[in-house]
């Protein structure tokens, strides 16, 4: 079959982007052709296996890196190295935000205007840039640039944040927190000029993580302590002694020490993680492959308590996936990590070649006989792939759209195998089950939230950051650990679980911070977001900008969220601008129904979601009266 669909042709700066990336991934051990290697969706139609497909990610990744976008005659050249159609190719190229298949300049500016750093100044930091630089999306700086406006960066303790990327042979980027015009525009400038340095690769754990350095975390305890490159440093404060505990107790015990220590997901489904693995080790005598996904695709506006994991201490997500391989039986791994984390990256990447090189990870670990690596596949900008199954098609190489369920990914996810699917914290949190035991594990916290758990502060409180505390402390004991309010230092809300989440009233901070306290005031913990606002904040703006974060992340797969979302959002903004088709009333009851339309029908998670924090602020307050 003749995979042209046009006449272009690739130039020898764009075959040489291609070929660099596939040479590269060639020589990755990781990067070795996936057990069971047919493609899932070819095999269950009956058609060849597409080896190649489930590197078409990374490939388009390349392009964009080397050129600026993704060119006809680059696409054209990958589809044909890879044995995809060029229509399907596009069709994945176009479904990502950072992707652009138009021509832009090398320079590109991603400021943040989301909650987090809306309540730092976002606002006016754009209108600056708009005086300095020009509207959004508009070339500037003679034509080498331009900056835009994006979703959240995963910057939030740092708020208000850029992004700024230079494309060429040596991509580069740099993270500008906290940011001014002044500073945006000024490294715009040197970037355009080619003359942007790498961002220094190190974590300020002491802005990051106001608690470093404290004797009684767990999560974070090495977090500023050791170098986060370092296998030594990372031995040295106790790293891999979960992995050989558990390679003494064997995968039975592991799983039997998980179950018992009734450790619930935490990005914010909350799913009991010993379950997925017993399910997927219940499937080892039927000699089908076993994948392991570490869900780094931390996309839920406010929350960053992942990214500070990875760039900090990198080695115990490593460690804690081997743990999980071992105890269901997988060989192969996957780091799904956004791409608008290039930083943590950066220091996975080298964690993994550290460990390699270490025995601990490839052929037969630390001599046991046991062989399992890992890959690290970058998102482009889709919020909808931190859903589990759109994260499947997306590393197999297909848009990231979610899948129907059942069969659910312990039967049937990765490349159509049995996959177990676990956030970085909940990895983390594994090793302190292996080291202390199951039980002991388990009588922290509640008897309904036991553990340790990870809160991501910021916007209006005084010291922003990742915070540790076994479960149990209230609203306000978080707040309070955090300095307490900022800004005017009067509280209007809460955002808990980030814009998937629920607003919560001062009247509600005695809450305790546990699945089962935030569930009885009709709230959720979600992905551990305590986002805070003064009453300076004019809370319409942020149900407005959460409204267009959910009409702009639907992937359009399913009619009730595609059309849910973009309904929704035209609501408010007529209830916003005291035009409301009939009364207030009735405009609050349609946005209601709509909401339930979209929790009965979507596929996925987004659309179920998507009206939650919304209706819960309009429950709390009267924002349209």
């Amino acid at each position: 079959m003749d995979l042209h669909l046009t006449e272009d042709k690739a130039s020898p700066e764009e075959e040489a982007a291609v070929d660099a990336a596939l040479e590269k991934l060639a020589s990755s051990p990781g990067e070795a052709t996936p057990l069971g290697a047919t493609d899932g969706h070819a095999r269950s139609n009956g058609l060849p296996a597409r080896s190649k497909r489930h590197l078409l990610l990374p490939v388009l990744q390349a392009i964009q890196e080397r050129l600026g976008w993704i060119s006809p005659g680059a696409l054209n050249y990958a589809s044909l190295q890879l044995g995809v159609p060029p229509a399907e190719a596009h069709g994945v190229a176009s479904f990502y935000e950072l992707f652009s298949l138009t021509p832009r300049p090398p320079v590109v500016a991603h400021v943040c205007d989301d909650i987090a750093c809306m309540t730092r100044g976002a606002g006016a930091l754009c209108g600056d840039l708009e005086r300095k630089l020009g509207p959004a999306g508009s070339p500037c700086v003679d034509g080498k640039a331009l900056w835009q406006r994006s979703s959240c960066l995963g910057l939030c303790e740092r708020a208000p944040a850029a992004l700024i990327t230079a494309a060429g042979e040596t991509p580069r980027e740099r993270i500008v927190a906290p940011a001014k015009a002044d500073s945006i525009s000024s490294v715009v400038a040197e970037a355009a000029l080619g003359r942007l340095t790498a961002e220094i690769d190190r974590l300020d754990s002491k802005v990051s993580v106001p608690q470093a350095g404290q004797s009684q975390l767990r999560l974070l305890g090495r977090l500023g302590q050791a170098d986060p490159a370092s296998v030594d440093d990372y031995r040295r404060l106790g790293g891999y002694e979960a992995l050989k505990k558990a390679l003494d107790f064997g995968a039975e015990r592991v799983i039997r020490e998980v179950i018992d220590s009734k450790l619930l997901g935490r990005g914010g489904a909350a799913f009991p993680a010993g379950k997925k693995w017993q399910a997927v080790h219940a499937q080892r005598n039927l000699h089908r492959p076993h994948y392991v996904i570490c869900n780094a695709d931390e996309s839920e506006p406010g929350t960053f308590k992942d990214r500070i994991l990875m760039e900090g201490d990198p080695f115990a997500i490593l460690e804690g996936m081997t743990i999980a391989a071992f105890a269901v039986g997988a060989t192969k791994g996957y780091i799904y990590i956004r791409g608008e984390y290039p930083f943590a990256a950066r220091q996975l990447e080298k964690a993994i070649h550290a460990a390699r090189a270490q025995s601990f990870l490839g052929s037969s670990i630390l001599g046991r006989g046991f062989s399992f690596d890992i890959a690290i596949r970058r998102g482009a900008g889709a919020y909808i792939c931190g859903e589990e199954t759109a994260l499947f098609n997306s590393i197999e190489g297909y848009r990231g759209e979610p899948r129907n369920k059942p069969p659910f990914p312990t039967q049937s996810g990765l490349f159509h195998e049995p996959s177990v699917v676990n956030n970085v914290e909940t990895l983390v949190n594994v090793l302190e089950i292996i080291l202390n035991g199951g039980a002991a594990y388990s009588r922290i916290g509640t008897a309904n939230s036991s553990g340790y758990r990870l809160f991501c502060l910021s916007g209006h409180v005084v010291r922003p950051g990742v915070y540790e505390v076994p479960f149990g402390p209230t609203i306000r004991d978080v707040i309070e650990v955090a300095g307490g309010v900022g800004g005017t230092g009067r509280l209007q809300a809460v955002l808990l679980g980030g814009a998937a989440g629920s607003f919560v009233s001062p009247k509600e901070l005695d809450t305790p911070l546990t699945f089962e306290g935030t569930r009885a005031i009709g709230a959720t913990l979600g992905s551990g977001v305590v986002l805070l606002f003064d009453d300076s904040v004019d809370l319409k703006q942020i149900l407005l900008r959460i409204a267009a974060f959910f009409r702009s992340e639907t992937c359009g797969q399913c009619v009730p969220c595609r059309v849910g979302t973009m309904r929704q959002e035209e609501a408010l903004h007529r209830l916003a601008q005291r035009k409301p088709l009939g009364s207030n009333e009735q405009e609050s009851a349609l946005l209601k129904e709509m909401a339930q339309a979209m929790r009965d029908a979507s596929i996925c998670g987004l659309g179920q979601t998507a009206s939650g924090a919304i209706l819960s602020a309009m429950d709390r307050w009267s924002l349209f009266s």
